[in-house]
């Protein structure tokens, strides 16, 4: 499989009841479509997919495939504590139309999961049933376990595995997965806010939550490291920079609704247990977007 550019980690719109708004889902695909996004995540963090049922992320799935033009890569978020459901998850996926499946490093048996054979198993067991490749998403941040570089390295010879998205590393640790894993195996970054650095360091591309709401924005950037534009691309950077922060590590996902909103898709509200920000927040989000529209 062969990935590069921006991938958007798609929010998924939910209506006043918490169900699946599936007009705004084709609105919002229809919308990031008309960009170079070069694909979307579905059902990932962003996508609130710890509070989405298996067959949720399939609906948004089936919803997305035909706005999608082809050449664009659709991923769907697997991740699971166990090879078995994240493997069923996966061939459905396949059948309504994924071209690769994502998966977080199994974390709610920490101590028992954090070894690095324990965790090899899962990604080699969990590709050998997938139909479609599979990406490793490595977030210690959120997991609380590091899929450490070497592991990646023997799990990138998996004829299945076709890359790792880094989430909440430094950009060095792109420079050591890219210099231990053959040319083909795809590195993305997962954090904005080291995006220029990662790119620079032999990352493929990236997939970001704020490509939900800028994706322009994220594009520019990406351009301006294909066409060796130093100055542009550490300008777009500082640009993302603090406004990913507010939408990410400080409101998340409900300020990424919310920005949403400003930016022509549709946000909406996040789902229970998440709240709307509060009037403040809005505010700080607003200025901070100011810049970012469109």
């Amino acid at each position: 499989m062969k990935l590069q550019g921006m991938l958007a980690s798609a929010a998924t719109p939910f209506d006043h009841t918490g169900a699946i708004y599936r007009a705004k889902i084709q609105h919002n695909f229809e919308k990031w479509c008309r960009t170079s996004l070069a694909g979307f995540v579905i059902g990932g963090m962003a996508g609130e997919g710890p509070l989405l049922e298996a067959d949720e992320k399939l609906e948004v799935l089936r919803l997305a495939a035909p706005v999608v033009p082809e050449g664009r890569t659709l991923v769907l978020d697997v991740s699971s504590e166990g090879v078995h459901a994240a493997a069923k998850l996966a061939k459905r996926a396949a059948e309504t139309g994924a071209h690769a499946v994502l998966s977080m490093v199994p974390h709610q048996y920490r101590n028992l999961m954090y070894g690095p054979e324990a965790q090899m198993l899962f990604f080699r067991a969990l590709a050998d049933q997938s139909p479609v490749p599979i990406l490793i998403h490595n977030a210690p941040q959120i997991t609380g376990v590091d899929l450490l570089p070497d592991s990646i390295a023997r799990l990138s010879h998996h004829p299945n595995i076709a890359g790792v998205i880094e989430s909440g590393t430094p950009a060095s640790r792109v420079q050591e997965i890219r210099a231990a894993v053959p040319k083909a195996f795809i590195v993305l970054c997962g954090t904005e806010s080291s995006l220029w650095d990662s790119l620079k360091s032999g990352a493929n591309g990236a997939a970001l939550a704020i490509a939900s709401i800028a994706p322009y924005a994220t594009i520019a950037v990406w351009e301006a490291f294909r066409t060796r534009e130093e100055e542009a691309g550490i300008d777009w950077q500082a640009r993302i920079s603090h406004p990913s922060i507010l939408v990410t590590d400080l409101y998340g996902v409900a300020g990424l609704k919310h920005a949403m909103d400003l930016n022509g898709y549709y946000g909406g509200p996040p789902r229970l247990p998440f709240v709307p920000v509060s009037a403040d927040a809005r505010h700080e989000i607003e200025d901070a977007f100011r810049d970012l529209k469109g």
